[in-house]
């Protein structure tokens, strides 16, 4: 964590310790329990209910509503504004069968009443999906982030200044944070509250909300953690495969099915579907970094490593593991692209102060150097048809999205706008971009940071924003597209904070 960051979070402990949970004994004496009132959102077919058992703590909602989705939502809702730093906790369950497996139970942080208010909320579906859902703005469309636990025992949510973030309870009924979190800049006051949305207009569905508990302020200092994810170009909807305290970095995504992504110096690959990760064997090389990649075979991996003289080399190992094959003995040198071929490496090196784009022979020879303009040259990929390589250069003023030829002609411009844009990827199909966005005032590619990332037509060179994240470095500097092109991979960061009760 740096010392800004840190500096930030200590301060929000000191002045936002907990200091309100309403029991069970004085919730009785609220409108509805530790809640004002209750109120339909939206247009429905039928009037929701709410009722309050002080005796078990619980909370029974009735409502009908055709979804809390899209730019519009149709709910019952039970709430109470609030401002400042909120957690609110409950086990969920439906108690009936339900007609429609989609039907959602949710607890929300919400702008206002409005059917198209900016919100987020921890939906549990009735067929166990349970998702982080957004709407970043008033009448803006929905996107979420799907859990990879299903029907959790309980679940909290916790806005902790601009962001928020989903715990889910496991096995054991230990609420642990998910890895999902999104920042939404509600203003105060906004409203705190749980919901039914039965999916289905013309029927009314129930949900039972147990040991409510609702509280304002956190307590202890945040928790870095990282979350493996993905993401879908074409609905822009999230799912967390991984999440752990800590930093790892830069996932792979191979061809045969895994992820290989960096922690503590060492390479680790996980299946996608998620599970137990297992370090691959590089030898000698215990302090890789971020730069590395599987060959277009799947046969060989590219790291870079400065176990060496503490200054970072390029090596090929076998995918499987074993001893590190030097490729660039000079330093340092950061590896980023394979030619479709596999016979040919792209990287950054160092060279008389200046950070310029190379390449190199897989099989070991010499280094071309491709570029020479003044200033900070990185992140050189190959296109799919070997006939570009893709880099971010400085050279205009802000970083922006270049390309040039193999042999490093033909240098021109792709990105160029009041962004700093890192890191282009591009997909198997040759279709689309992917890259990293921070803001103008950020210098260099440093952790950290609210980031996007956004997906340019490689056609026509349309833009859109494809995830707004707490990222930067470590996220996606290394290719991570799919081998079907229909989705990426990438790293988020959370401080997590801790609940006070």
């Amino acid at each position: 964590m740096n010392i800004a960051h840190r500096q930030f979070i200590m301060a929000a402990v000191v002045c936002l310790s907990f200091s309100s949970y309403l029991p069970a004994s004085q919730a009785a004496k609220a409108g509805v329990g530790v809640f004002e009132t209750h109120s339909d959102v939206g247009a429905v077919l039928h009037s929701g209910s709410a009722t309050y058992e002080a005796s078990s703590n619980s909370y029974t909602l009735n409502g009908s509503g055709e979804n809390i989705w899209s730019n519009k939502d149709a709910f019952q809702f039970v709430w109470k504004k609030m401002s400042g730093e909120v957690a609110l906790a409950a086990d969920v369950s439906f108690p009936q069968a339900g007609r429609n497996p989609h039907r959602k139970a949710v607890l929300m942080v919400r702008q206002s009443l409005d059917p198209d208010a900016a919100y987020a909320d921890i939906a549990v579906h009735g067929n166990g999906l349970t998702s982080l859902q957004y709407r970043d703005a008033k009448g803006e469309s929905t996107r979420e982030i799907e859990a990879n636990i299903s029907a959790p025992t309980r679940v909290r949510l916790v806005k902790h200044g601009d962001f928020v973030y989903m715990f889910l309870g496991n096995a054991q009924g230990k609420l642990d944070f998910s890895g999902a979190s999104t920042r939404i800049g509600l203003q105060a006051p906004f409203y705190v509250g749980i919901g039914v949305c039965s999916h289905q207009p013309d029927i009314v569905e129930k949900a039972v909300f147990s040991n409510v508990e609702l509280s304002a302020g956190t307590s202890g200092e945040a928790t870095l953690y990282s979350t493996l994810e993905t993401v879908e170009i074409d609905s822009t909807n999230r799912h967390v495969v991984y999440s752990s305290p800590g930093r790892f970095e830069a996932p792979n995504w191979t061809r045969d099915g895994y992820f290989l992504f960096n922690r503590n110096g060492r390479i680790e690959r996980m299946p996608v579907a998620g599970g137990a990760s297992a370090l691959i064997d590089t030898g000698f090389a215990t302090h890789c970094n971020n730069d590395h990649g599987p060959s277009p075979d799947g046969t060989q991996l590219a790291i870079s490593d400065q176990s060496q003289e503490d200054e970072s080399r390029v090596y090929i190992v076998p995918i499987t593991g074993g001893v590190p094959r030097l490729i660039t003995p000079t330093a340092p040198s950061y590896w980023h692209g394979w030619s479709p071929d596999g016979k040919t490496l792209a990287f950054v090196g160092e060279r008389a102060g200046e950070f310029d784009i190379y390449s190199i022979p897989a099989a070991g020879g010499a280094e071309a150097r491709l570029t020479s303009a003044p200033g900070l040259d990185d992140g050189p990929e190959y296109s799919p048809d070997g006939k570009y390589i893709y880099f971010n250069s400085v050279r205009t003023g802000l970083m922006q999205i270049w390309r040039m030829r193999p042999d490093g002609s033909e240098q021109e411009q792709i990105t160029s706008d009041d962004f700093n844009n890192w890191f282009p990827h591009i997909s198997p199909d040759g279709k689309w971009m992917v890259f990293l966005t921070y803001e103008k005032d950020v210098s260099g590619h440093p952790e950290d940071k609210n980031v996007m990332l956004r997906l340019m037509s490689l056609a026509d060179r349309k833009l859109q924003p494809l995830a707004n994240l707490f990222g930067g470095q470590g996220t996606i500097n290394v290719p991570s597209w799919a081998p079907d092109s229909a989705q990426l991979a990438f790293v988020s960061y959370h401080y997590a904070p801790v609940v006070g009760h």
